[in-house]
């Protein structure tokens, strides 16, 4: 029924052994101080090392671009240390595991910056609150970036891109969907620029493609990728014309031959983004001519037969693989999906309950 999510696929030159990949899932259970990936981390990721693919949760590049309690980074010894141990686990269990770079812009709360205003394409503010470790609080106007200071920002990703080889990684996305710092600079809402960042949508494309061209550069095209997010307002930032603008950044992706571009596109109960806006997958999928990957509300039948009519070549699951860490196989056998705890309480909160204690469908079946 489902034996198209099984056959292998090329991402690149990132060989999966299924089209079932696993969807970057911010989990917070780093080691604080320093956002150090941990031996816990590690068993999650060896859990779920039948996914054809694993993208780990959005992992900052910086001290100044992450802005989540308790998620990991990038930027230092100590954090490639730790993700050594998932590499090594997720290896040792045949998987594949890229590492997703985040810088989120806007949406970093002065506490996690000593105070200080956080970045961005324009000087604006996001709706809502933040998550901080001393709780819920409102977002801080950010700064606009100098042109200087982009080229600050573009090290910070080689850096982290240098980093993530280091730590025994297959390959890199990009995090440019969801609000975050790459989105900001995409859409009109958040790019007010009047210079070459700005403007037009060839030039709200220049920070993606200049981030692009310095992770190509440490890993190659065939092994780096991308998250876009073509699905209107997500976090405050929205664009009045999301064909042109991210017609012009699947375009930029194109261009540099990435190996897997991913598209989020929520259903009626995804978040992230509303659900009335028409797809632009169809759109992308005829400028970007390498594998493209769905995202957000898909069951193993719907996930086969978008791959089946030719609108992608694998879909990421999220939040099934959560309490499911053996997916792969439950689709396969038609097996019960398991519902996750305490949702979504379970999904930020530090310790292993809800996070590496789900069991297996044969550990199910033995117990019962």
């Amino acid at each position: 029924m489902h034996d198209i999510l099984f056959q292998p696929l090329e991402l690149g030159s990132i060989e999966a052994e299924n089209r079932i990949l696993m969807a970057p899932l911010t989990r917070g259970r780093s080691t604080q101080p320093g956002s150090v990936p941990n031996e816990m981390m590690a068993t999650y990721y060896r859990q779920r090392a039948s996914a054809g693919l694993i993208i780990t949760e959005a992992t900052g590049i910086s001290v100044e671009g992450l802005g989540w309690p308790a998620a990991p980074g990038i930027w230092s010894e100590e954090q490639v240390e730790g993700w050594k141990l998932a590499t090594r686990a997720v290896h040792d269990e045949g998987g594949k595991i890229v590492l997703q770079l985040w810088h989120m812009g806007r949406l970093v709360h002065p506490d996690f910056l000593g105070g200080k205003a956080p970045v961005s394409a324009s000087a604006t503010t996001a709706p809502d609150h933040a998550h901080t470790p001393t709780g819920r609080k409102p977002y801080a106007q950010a700064r606009e970036l100098p042109v200087d200071e982009i080229a600050r920002v573009v090290n910070d990703y080689r850096h982290a891109a240098e980093n993530a080889r280091k730590a025994g990684f297959d390959g890199v996305q990009l995090h440019g969907a969801n609000g975050y710092l790459v989105d900001q600079f995409l859409r009109r809402s958040t790019n007010l620029r009047d210079d070459e960042y700005g403007g037009s949508a060839q030039n709200r494309t220049r920070f993606l493609d200049e981030v692009l061209t310095v992770l190509v550069d440490v890993w190659g095209a065939e092994r780096t990728g991308v998250r876009l997010s073509p699905n209107g307002e997500t976090q405050g930032c929205d664009d009045p014309d999301p064909a042109e603008t991210f017609g012009a950044a699947a375009r930029v992706v194109e261009k540099h031959g990435l190996g897997f571009l991913e598209l989020r596109e929520p259903g009626p109960d995804g978040t992230f983004g509303r659900t009335d806006v028409p797809k632009q997958s169809p759109m992308i999928r005829e400028i970007y001519s390498g594998t493209l990957v769905l995202n957000s509300d898909y069951a193993g039948a719907q996930a086969a037969a978008a791959i089946e009519a030719g609108r992608c070549d694998a879909v990421s699951f999220g939040r099934p693989f959560i309490s499911n860490p053996d997916l792969p196989h439950r689709i396969a056998v038609d097996g019960p999906i398991a519902p996750n705890k305490d949702v979504p309480k379970s999904w930020y909160l530090p310790g292993p309950e809800g996070y590496v204690d789900y069991p297996t469908l044969a550990e199910e079946e033995a117990a019962a």
